[in-house]
């Protein structure tokens, strides 16, 4: 092997090995596990940012959480004050529903508020009432 044979291997094996111990640092500890999540949550927001598609999905969702609650707020306000016990069970099964689904929403709003910052649509509100 010459002389330039050899340097070029040795190059090559210390890039590998340089690889391998980068790899091993960004995946086996706690700080290259920090950094690495530190830059892919800021890459990510970056996308959140500015990508139609993901604006799109969450006011999608908080509508289709809205279209749910109000629904099981409506036939829970039809049948509370009924005589019929099957319709109260109704009542209370709506409102069930509706409280979860209230307390989902919240949830939902908190966690991707920056999507919007602070230029909420009309029709997203910024929470749901819990039904008594």
């Amino acid at each position: 092997m010459t002389k330039k044979a050899k340097t070029v291997l040795g190059i090559v094996i210390s890039v590998l090995i340089l690889l391998i111990l980068v790899t091993m640092f960004f995946e086996l500890t706690p700080l290259g596990k920090s950094i690495k999540n530190t830059w892919m949550h800021s890459v990510q927001k970056a996308d959140d940012d500015t990508n139609y598609a993901t604006l799109k999905k969450v006011e999608d969702t908080c509508r289709a959480m809205i279209a749910s609650y109000n629904s099981d707020r409506l036939v829970y306000e039809q049948y509370k004050d009924s005589d019929d016990p099957a319709k109260q069970e109704w009542a209370e099964q709506a409102k069930m529903r509706a409280n979860k689904t209230a307390s989902s929403y919240n949830n939902y709003i908190l966690n991707n508020s920056y999507i919007w910052r602070n230029n909420v649509p009309n029709d997203i509100y910024t929470d749901l009432k819990y039904i008594d």
